[in-house]
C-alpha cells in the first residue's frame, strides 16, 4: 500500500509536473493581465484589436505552412484580442535566440569538416538520386560516402545487442546522444559497460534531452555519471519559466564508437524499446549499424552539439574515422547520415521524404508511430498512389497517446480513398521511423511524420542509395504487413464523434 501511494505521490510531485504548473500559472497570469488591460480603457482595447489585425495580415503574408496559418487565424477569430496577443508572444516557431546563438557559430565554424569528398556521380549511378544526395549535402551540410557498410535491425533488442557488443570492444571513445534515457535493465547494462570503459581510460560522453528524460532519471543522475568519469550534457533543461524554447528538443539517437562504428535509429535507451516491458503489446523499433567513412557525419553531428554547450575542442580530427582504423572499409552503395535542425528555414527531413515519394516508380513503404501531416505531405502521398505507386504506411495498432491516435486516424480516409494503403501493427506499438522505395533508396532514423519532428526537433537519419541493406529493410516491411491489419474505408465509417474531435485537433496541431 505504501508503495502504491508512493508512486502516486511521485507521479504528481515530480520535477516535470511542478515545472509545468509554474508555467501554466504564468500563462494564466499573462492572459488575465491582457484582459485587465483591455477593460482598463477603450484605447487599450483599440490597440490590442489593431495588433490582432496586423498579426492576421502578417500570418497570411509570411511563408508559413498553410496548416500553421489556419490554426492561428482560427484562434485569432475565436479570441480576437487574446489570439493576437498570444501570436505576438508565441507565434514565432523559430527556436530561442539562446539556443541559436550557441549552436549556429559551432556548426558554421566546423563546416569544412563536411566537404563532399566522393564524386557523387561516381558513387551513385541514378541521376535523380544523385540530385537528392547533392541536395542533402548542400542544404543539410552532411556529405555522402562510399567505403561504408551497413546492417539493418528490425527490432530494438537486436539493435541494442549489437551496440552493446561493440561498446564492450571500445578502446578509445564512446559518444551517446539520446532523446530518452530511462532507468531500467537496459540502461543498467549499458551503464556498467560505460563505467568499466571509463576506468580503462576510454572517453565517454553522453548527451540527453531533459524533457525526454525528465521523469525517468533520478535527480543525482548527472552527478553520479561524472563521479564515474562520464561527461554529460543535458540538452535544453526545463526551467519554471514561460518560454517557447522548450518546444525545441534533441530527438536524435546516436552512438559512435572509436570513430568508425556508428548506430542510428528510432529506439531510445529504455526497457520498452527492447520488449523488457509490455504495456503496449509488442514494441517494434528499428535501427542501423554503420561501419566506415560515413560514421564521420555522426561524429561531427555529435561534437557540434556537444561543443555548443560545453566547448571542449575546436579540432575534431582526433575523432576521425581512420585515426583508430587505418585500413580501408568495404563499400556498399551510398551512405549519408544527416541531421535536421529547426534553426534554419530548410525543412530537410520532409523534403527528403517528399523527394522519395515524388521519384518512386514501384513502391514506397513507410513506418511512423505518428501520422500528422501537412498539405504537402498529404498531396505527395496521394499523388504517388494515384500514379500507380504502391504506397503503404504502417502505424501502431496499440497507441501510446490516444489523442495522437485520433489525430493520425483523421488522415486515413483521404489517403485510403486516393489509393494509399494503411496498416496498423496488430501485435502492439510501432516506434520505427523509416522510408524504403523501389529497392533503391531508404531512410532509417529518428524522424516521425508529424509536425514536431519535421519542424521543431533536432532530428537525424541515414539515407541509403543502391545499398544491399535496402533489400533487408524491404523484407522487414513485407513480414510486418502480414501481421498487421489493413484499414479500409469501411472500418472508419460511422465514427462521427472521433472524426469531429480529430477535426478540431487537426486545426491546432501545427501551433502547439
Amino acid at each position: 500500500m505504501r508503495n502504491f501511494f508512493g508512486k502516486i505521490f511521485n507521479g504528481i510531485f515530480n520535477r516535470f509536473t511542478i515545472t509545468a504548473l509554474f508555467i501554466l500559472l504564468q500563462l494564466f497570469y499573462l492572459c488575465t493581465m491582457i484582459f485587465e488591460l483591455v477593460n482598463y480603457a477603450d484605447w487599450v482595447g483599440f490597440i490590442f484589436k489593431g495588433v490582432t489585425v496586423i498579426s492576421a495580415i502578417y500570418i497570411v503574408w509570411r511563408d508559413y505552412n498553410p496548416a500553421y496559418k489556419i490554426g492561428w487565424i482560427i484562434l485569432i477569430a475565436v479570441f480576437p484580442i487574446l489570439g493576437g496577443a498570444l501570436y505576438i508572444m508565441f507565434g514565432n516557431k523559430r527556436p530561442g535566440k539562446g539556443i541559436k546563438k550557441k549552436i549556429d557559430p559551432i556548426e558554421n565554424s566546423h563546416r569544412f569538416y563536411l566537404r563532399q569528398k566522393d564524386d557523387i556521380e561516381k558513387i551513385c549511378k541514378d541521376v535523380r538520386r544523385a540530385a537528392t544526395i547533392d541536395y542533402i549535402s548542400k542544404e543539410g551540410i552532411y556529405p555522402a560516402w562510399s567505403e561504408t557498410s551497413s546492417k539493418y535491425f528490425e527490432l530494438g533488442e537486436k539493435f541494442f545487442n549489437s551496440m552493446i557488443d561493440d561498446m564492450k570492444k571500445a578502446q578509445h571513445f564512446i559518444f551517446l546522444e539520446y532523446f530518452i534515457i530511462k532507468k531500467g535493465r537496459l540502461w543498467n547494462e549499458i551503464y556498467e559497460i560505460l563505467k568499466s570503459k571509463a576506468k580503462e581510460g576510454v572517453e565517454i560522453r553522453i548527451i540527453y534531452d531533459d524533457i525526454g528524460s525528465i521523469n525517468h532519471l533520478p535527480m543525482n543522475f548527472v552527478k553520479k555519471l561524472k563521479k564515474d568519469g562520464i561527461e554529460v550534457v543535458v540538452f535544453n533543461p526545463m526551467k519554471p519559466f514561460l518560454s517557447l524554447v522548450y518546444n525545441n528538443r534533441d530527438h536524435r539517437k546516436i552512438c559512435i564508437i572509436d570513430g568508425y562504428i556508428g548506430y542510428n535509429g528510432g529506439a531510445n535507451i529504455g526497457d520498452e524499446y527492447v520488449n523488457l516491458t509490455s504495456k503496449l503489446g509488442h514494441w517494434k523499433d528499428s535501427g542501423i549499424r554503420l561501419e566506415g567513412n560515413a560514421v564521420w557525419n555522426l561524429t561531427v553531428m555529435f561534437l557540434n552539439m556537444w561543443n555548443s554547450f560545453r566547448k571542449t575542442e575546436d579540432n575534431y580530427e582526433p575523432y576521425g574515422v581512420h585515426v583508430h582504423h587505418k585500413e580501408p572499409f568495404q563499400s556498399d552503395g551510398v551512405v549519408q547520415p544527416f541531421s535536421d535542425t529547426p534553426l534554419d528555414e530548410e525543412n530537410l527531413s520532409e523534403n527528403v521524404y517528399l523527394e522519395i515519394l515524388n521519384s518512386a516508380k514501384n513502391y514506397v513503404y513507410i513506418y511512423t508511430p505518428y501520422l500528422i501531416i501537412d498539405n504537402e505531405m498529404e498531396t505527395a502521398l496521394k499523388l504517388a498512389a494515384k500514379r500507380g505507386v504502391d504506397v503503404r504506411i504502417v502505424t501502431p495498432g496499440i497507441p501510446d497517446k490516444k489523442v495522437v491516435f485520433f489525430l493520425s486516424r483523421s488522415y486515413y480516409g483521404n489517403l485510403i480513398h486516393a489509393g494509399v494503403k494503411i496498416y496498423e501493427y496488430a501485435p502492439g506499438f510501432i516506434h520505427a521511423k523509416s522510408f524504403v522505395s523501389d529497392d533503391k533508396v531508404a531512410v532509417v532514423g529518428t524522424i516521425n511524420i508529424d509536425y514536431r519532428s519535421l519542424y521543431l526537433h533536432f532530428e537525424c537519419g541515414t539515407f541509403l542509395a543502391e545499398s544491399s541493406t535496402i533489400k533487408d529493410i524491404r523484407e522487414d516491411y513485407e513480414k510486418t504487413f502480414k501481421i498487421s491489419r489493413e484499414i479500409t474505408e469501411s472500418v472508419l465509417e460511422g465514427k462521427w464523434f472521433d472524426t469531429a474531435i480529430a477535426a478540431i485537433l487537426r486545426v491546432f496541431s501545427p501551433i502547439v
